[in-house]
């Protein structure tokens, strides 16, 4: 394998970069490893139009193009979202840039290399060797990744790690990383686990407390991340995690501390400074949130970890302070993400937030309650999500507070509250979006009783012998009230009872629909849009997987109590 690895002369490389001598010097380079065919491109674009009809063994691109809009991190990313970029292709981003933010992007991409100019020819050539030798080594797992067949990679990682095969740490990694992905979280938490026992490796005592966080595991995984933490204070993704364990439990005051450590840790950071911002909103400090969120926006606007939920976040402390530039710029902002990503409706959704904040802003009362008004007319569609809602309250709020409450509206906050209020963790976070007017986050608790009576009931129909009607009564209030978790709860009722379920299809066939119509499953509060997990590996897949709303996952070997998620780690 070695010699096959080392030996480029079958080989196609592509080098992009906007300087004819960086440019200059990597072709000779390549050329001087034995690459017999290398190409080049001084701008992305024309980059883009190479891969279209050609695949390349090694692509090498600059992060950084003075006269063209498009960076090395946006091809790269549309070259995986249009699958453009076969497993094969060895990519290596090479930059002068070696901030933080730039490798933590690195990461996120799941790249093959990241190399800082300048660079030696040798160092280069490692690193393509080493990228060709695990390629070859690990084809297999990633091709069944590339076609999304999820429990192949796993078998196959399992397979390498328990025979000690080339590479079995990094295969025991990502399988664990895939069973997490799965669902199969006890079975995750075994092999990172193994992992610790054969080697004392960092992430995999990280991958333990991920997987006994996932599993519902919360106060084993605190005991977890704690030692761990003691044993390195300096683990900046212990910390990520521990504050998600800690919000979760209700310990509001402690995740921000935690947020805070990690953000001091690691201040060139943008997701850790992100979340801190948003953890210190939530928490009801506005007035300390304003200059974390308005950093983060400065640092971060053009980087992919930027989240645009910090934007509307900022928008609202700048309507407070009566900040009307602030405000605008705020708007403006997002206006500049929609153009870069047009096809997003959640940029959309967050715009016209910002646009109803300005419309407040400028006294303009009459146009920002029938903007309201239309906002309200979507609460029970699939695709208005927890942060929609979070958004809608926090505006709602913000007119009751200005006295112009309107009746109709208080119902409208019933209605969402009993959509997303199923544990104290999501209740509190869209309690504290109502944070101006505080009779709405009254109602938000009042219907959380709601919900966690309608399951104690039919809990109560189960224990009782008659899982028919449990299932029946959840039904009936998942019906009315849209909450995922009480149709999620029908759902595993009839996985664990169909013997004695009477109608137990055609019972199913209705909860397949409801399930259609709640959107997905929300049992968890997260800080903003989903972005790598701390710890995580990112896994290359062939195509983005759109979410589904037909069909209910398989229940996890043992059925978890619901936990929680903060919106917009």
């Amino acid at each position: 394998m070695a010699a096959l690895d080392t030996d480029f002369s079958t080989c196609s490389a592509l080098v992009v970069d906007g300087n004819p001598t960086s440019r200059s010097i990597l072709v000779s380079q390549l050329r001087d490893f034995g690459v017999a065919s290398v190409a080049q491109a001084a701008r992305a674009v024309d980059a883009r139009r190479q891969l279209e009809f050609r695949t390349f063994d090694f692509v090498l691109c600059e992060q950084h193009f003075p006269t063209d809009s498009m960076s090395g991190q946006d091809l790269l990313d549309d070259l995986r979202r249009n699958q453009l970029l076969p497993f094969s292709t060895v990519f290596i981003m090479i930059t002068g840039e070696a901030t933080y933010a730039k490798v933590a992007e690195a990461a996120e991409s799941a790249l093959d290399g990241y190399m800082l100019k300048p660079h030696k020819a040798t160092q280069l050539g490692d690193r393509l060797v080493a990228a060709r030798v695990r390629k070859v080594s690990l084809q297999a797992i990633f091709t069944a990744i590339e076609e999304e067949k999820f429990e192949d990679a796993a078998r196959l990682c399992l397979e390498r790690f328990e025979s000690r095969g080339m590479f079995w740490l990094y295969a025991a990694r990502v399988g664990a990383e895939l069973l997490l992905r799965l669902g199969r979280c006890q079975e995750a938490q075994t092999l990172y686990k193994a992992v610790v026992d054969a080697k004392t490796l960092p992430w995999a005592k990280l991958g333990v407390a991920r997987a006994q966080l996932e599993a519902g595991q919360i106060n084993q995984a605190t005991t977890t991340l704690e030692k761990l933490i003691g044993e390195d204070a300096n683990y900046a993704d212990a910390y990520d995690v521990m504050g998600r364990a800690q919000f979760e439990l209700g310990r509001f005051d402690k995740a921000l501390e935690t947020y805070k450590m990690a953000s001091t840790l690691t201040p060139a950071s943008i997701t850790r400074l992100q979340n801190l911002a948003m953890m210190t909103y939530y928490s009801g400090n506005h007035e300390e949130a304003e200059p974390l969120l308005d950093k983060t926006t400065r640092l971060g606007l053009e980087s992919k970890m930027f989240d645009a939920q910090t934007l509307v976040l900022l928008a609202f402390t700048r309507l407070n302070t009566a900040d009307r530039r602030g405000l605008q710029r705020c708007h403006d902002d997002l206006l500049r993400l929609i153009e870069r990503d047009a096809e997003n409706p959640r940029l959309y959704r967050l715009a016209a937030i910002v646009e109803a904040l300005n419309l407040i802003q400028q006294h303009q009362f009459a146009k920002s309650v029938e903007a309201v008004r239309e906002m309200a007319k979507t609460v029970r569609e699939p695709l208005f999500d927890f942060e929609s809602a979070s958004n809608l309250v926090a505006l709602m709020a913000n007119l009751a507070a200005k006295a112009i409450q309107l009746n109709e509206l208080e119902e409208t906050v019933d209605v969402m509250g009993r959509r997303f209020c199923s544990n104290r963790s999501l209740t509190e976070l869209l309690a504290a979006s109502a944070i101006a007017h505080p009779p709405y986050a009254d109602r938000l608790r009042l219907a959380q009783s709601q919900v966690l009576e309608y399951a104690e009931t039919a809990m109560a129909l189960s224990l009782g012998g008659d899982p028919t009607s449990a299932v029946k009564n959840l039904i009936l209030h998942g019906r009315d009230t849209l909450n995922s978790r009480l149709i999620d709860n029908a759902y595993q009722l009839l996985q664990k009872h169909s013997g004695k379920v009477h109608s137990a299809p055609e019972l199913l066939s209705t909860v397949q629909q409801l399930k259609a119509n709640c959107g997905p499953v929300v049992n968890r509060a997260s800080l903003g849009e989903q972005k790598r997990q701390a710890g995580g590996l990112a896994l290359r897949t062939g195509k983005r997987v759109a979410p589904e709303f037909e069909k209910l996952p398989d229940p996890p070997p043992a059925a978890q109590p619901a936990e929680s998620v903060l919106p917009g780690a």
